[in-house]
């Protein structure tokens, strides 16, 4: 059903007393300079709210006001409108009975819209709702996933490619060929399908029937399989090309990197080859440059923890390390360090491999193998270059760790990473490196260990009790008392995607090495080590500060139990929720 306003749309709100006659003329003066609507002209000149505006025009119309950002939106529904013609008219399908859809317009009164909408979406009746045009903008962004494009693409890609027996690889490198333009238009869509959903790495893998391309999304891995596996070969060679890598190479693995700007975000993308089966698989972990670099205070850090950080990295000398499995957020908070020590009375020299990020003030070596610029040759040199703060991007050898210690030991604020399971181990993990004991308990100050965690998404979060077996659960891995406890889960919105999560939050556990660690770490303790490690008033275990998450509605019990898992030998002491 078509709705029509009985009068002019300027006209109703002054006789509304919604705004007055001279801000509609000065609407309408504006409205033939700009070529505007009026609607979005008064509230462009602060005439009225969007809100009012909306709000208005639901009740004249007898039309709802809906909040789609809470509701799970099918991709076949959203799918019934094509994208260009949404955003043109600003409608989106949100509904479909069968007969009919409802769709959601930022603009009711716009009849020629209505006439051009139902003329897309016949024979289906249409009823309309009303909503914000922000809302619709992100909806857009979210719902319109460029699957059906990629598929599309690498149809016609296989199709070029069928047509052509005689087709030479090697011509994409002349960047004139029909394949050539499919094969950028292809990577293109990939790209911006993976900016628009948040992924921090693109997987393509060729098997031997199906092309797969995974992304990973908030540490979970999303796939789209293509049929057209042949193409998977041209993939790899333009991405090659665009990475500066020996396209003549296949049995070898190879890294690179590249630099392309996607929607408006500068993205650093690192790539790495690797010889399969099948063909050769990629990965490209996506970096966006243009989103910054997430300070302490952004990391998540609580309050506690982050105070006693930020006075242990104002010591003059020590190590401080960070911890964690590839993908727990290690770099980011080693990277929020920097920004936080970054002045100019202190000189800061990294080592790193790769250079992730690009710091003002702060000298960045990036070590290459090849030439023998590894982390130890380098980290001697830094020794000499007269360095406040030194940042080595992982302790990989004894070598390079008994260097970093001895700096440490001389005057230097040394931060790196280890890949360890927790802090405890960590620090033990230095003695099986081959660190001298004495060194490892004069050097070594504070270790940080992480693990990031999907949190809820505070769009379509709502309360929930826990069954049975999560409360039995709880009572094995906990003595924390749960009785006040929120309980959150997010029932599934376009927003999330209809994942219930969206984004990760960081669970820490901090070890400050105090007098009863540092004497069983110069003996060679373990077991004494550990034993004062726990009992440590200052030391909350992973698990635990995971379990306060849960209690609080950050998280839910099932992200809880896979890292309670992961670190199960982890001790829980008793507190209060």
């Amino acid at each position: 059903m078509k709705p029509k306003l009985k009068m002019r749309l300027g006209d109703l709100l002054v006789q509304e007393h919604i705004i007055s006659e001279e801000q509609l003329q000065q609407a309408l003066g504006e409205q033939r300079n700009t070529g505007k609507k009026l609607g979005r002209t008064l509230i462009d000149l602060s005439c009225i709210t969007e809100q009012q505006l909306l709000q208005f025009l639901s009740h004249q119309l007898n039309i709802p006001f809906i909040d789609i950002s809470k509701r799970a939106i099918a991709t076949e529904v959203v799918s019934l409108l094509p994208e260009v013609q949404a955003r043109r008219y600003r409608a989106l399908v949100v509904e479909d009975t069968g007969e009919g859809v409802l769709v959601a317009m930022s603009d009711p009164a716009d009849l020629q819209a209505m006439d051009n909408l139902e003329l897309l979406l016949a024979p289906k009746s249409i009823s309309i709702a009303v909503v914000t045009e922000q809302q619709l903008l992100h909806a857009f962004d979210n719902l319109y996933r460029r699957t059906d494009e990629i598929a599309q693409i690498a149809g016609k890609l296989e199709e070029e490619y069928a047509a052509d027996d005689l087709f030479d690889l090697g011509s994409l490198t002349e960047g004139d060929s029909d394949n050539e333009t499919t094969v950028v238009k292809l990577l293109q869509s990939i790209f911006e399908d993976a900016v628009q959903m948040r992924a921090s790495d693109i997987h393509i893998e060729p098997g031997e029937k199906a092309l797969r391309i995974r992304q990973r999304i908030d540490g979970q891995l999303h796939e789209n399989i293509l049929p057209e596996v042949s193409i998977a070969a041209a993939l790899v060679l333009r991405l090659k090309l665009m990475a500066g890598l020996d396209i003549s190479e296949k049995r070898l693995p190879q890294d690179g990197r590249f630099h392309m700007e996607i929607k408006g975000h500068k993205i650093d993308v690192r790539m790495s080859t690797m010889p399969i089966y099948h063909g050769e698989s990629v990965v490209m972990r996506l970096l966006d440059q243009s989103a910054g670099l997430l300070t302490l205070n952004e990391t998540g850090m609580p309050a506690e923890m982050l105070a006693r950080v930020r006075r242990q990295i104002k010591r003059p000398h020590g190590m401080l390390l960070v911890t964690g499995p590839t993908g727990s957020g290690k770099t980011t908070t080693l990277y929020g360090v920097l920004s936080e020590l970054n002045t100019a009375d202190r000189k800061i020299i990294t080592v790193e491999d790769p250079v992730e990020y690009q710091l003002p003030r702060i000298n960045q070596v990036q070590v290459n193998h090849k030439i023998g610029l590894d982390f130890s040759n380098v980290l001697r040199t830094t020794l000499r270059q007269d360095p406040d703060i030194i940042m080595v991007g992982e302790m990989r050898d004894q070598e390079t760790v008994e260097i970093g210690l001895r700096g440490a030991l001389t005057g230097h604020f040394v931060l790196s990473t280890l890949h360890t399971n927790d802090a405890v181990t960590s620090a033990l993990r230095l003695l099986d490196m081959g660190a001298a004991s004495y060194l490892v308990a004069s050097a070594l100050r504070v270790i940080i260990a992480q693990r990031l965690v999907r949190r809820v998404c505070q769009n379509c979060a709502i309360d929930y009790q826990l069954s049975a077996p999560d409360k039995a659960w709880l009572s094995s891995v906990s003595k924390l008392d749960y009785s006040k406890a929120t309980f959150r889960i997010g029932t599934g919105c376009q927003s999330c995607n209809g994942s219930g999560y969206r984004g990760r939050i960081g669970v820490f556990e901090i070890l400050e090495l105090d007098e009863p660690m540092i004497e069983a770490m110069r003996t060679g303790n373990p077991q004494d080590f550990t034993r004062a490690a726990y009992q440590s008033p200052n030391f909350t275990p992973l698990a635990e500060s995971a379990l306060k998450y849960l209690a609080q509605g950050m998280t839910t019990i099932e992200e809880v139990a896979k890292l309670v898992e992961d670190v199960s030998d982890t001790q829980i002491e008793p507190s209060e929720a």
